[in-house]
């Protein structure tokens, strides 16, 4: 049997290009009422009275700690997993003084968890960046105690939009894939320019809409409408 390089399953040049965004954009200034309510959207269906008590699990991909800060506090033990370096720094920032959290600066593969040991897992907006998604959520799933709950947040192929919408986001797609091969600075640079340019003008257009009774749920961005910038 060949035996698995330790780090597999992780893309060095991304690692990097999310170490440097939440360096960049480490989200302290994000007011508390808005990210308990971000919150709340992301773990609305997440089963908090099922866990027991003093319940340990794991943040997987835990970028600024955004997530972390509110988990914390509902739970016994909370295990900040985080390939990233500078993400890293910025997480332990951010739940400095948090007692019940732990870190770890290792990728998917590389958890120190033994298997059935875990008694609840999310990893949001994380696991499509790695090379082997299925085999990622494989190994999460293995570290958790028969039943317990694993929140994820997976990107997906919009089936539940308007054939325009999708329209929208291939065109957006290829845009994409010129942005994410620019050097940091240059592609720091563009996405300033497109969220200033685009993404803020069609959320703030979401939000009149909206005031006006206008449906907005197939609108572009419209989830951003009420969003600080």
């Amino acid at each position: 049997m060949k035996k698995e390089m330790p780090g597999a399953n992780r893309d060095e040049r991304v690692i990097e290009g999310f170490g440097a965004e939440w360096d960049r954009f480490d989200q302290q200034a994000l007011g508390d009422e808005e990210r308990q309510a971000i919150f709340r959207d992301y773990f609305a269906i997440f089963p908090w009275a099922d866990l027991p008590s003093g319940a340990a699990g794991a943040d997987v991909g835990c970028g600024s700690g955004r997530w972390a800060r509110v988990v914390a506090p509902r739970v016994g033990v909370l295990h900040c997993v985080e390939p990233a370096p500078e993400a890293m720094a910025v997480a332990r920032r951010a739940l400095d003084g948090m007692a019940n959290v732990r870190f770890h600066p290792c990728g998917v593969n590389d958890m120190p968890f033994a298997d059935a040991s875990l008694d609840f897992a999310y990893s949001l907006g994380v696991l499509h960046h790695v090379p082997d998604t299925a085999d990622a959520i494989r190994r999460i799933a293995e570290k958790l105690k028969p039943g317990a709950p694993f929140l994820v947040y997976l990107y997906y192929a919009f089936d539940n939009r308007p054939v325009w919408f999708r329209a929208i986001w291939r065109a957006s797609d290829l845009l994409r894939r010129v942005v994410c091969r620019l050097p940091n600075r240059l592609r720091f640079l563009v996405c300033e320019a497109i969220a200033a340019l685009v993404y803020w003008p069609l959320a703030r257009t979401a939000a009149l809409l909206d005031r006006a009774g206008v449906p907005t749920a197939s609108f572009p961005l419209a989830y951003y409408r009420d969003k600080s910038y």
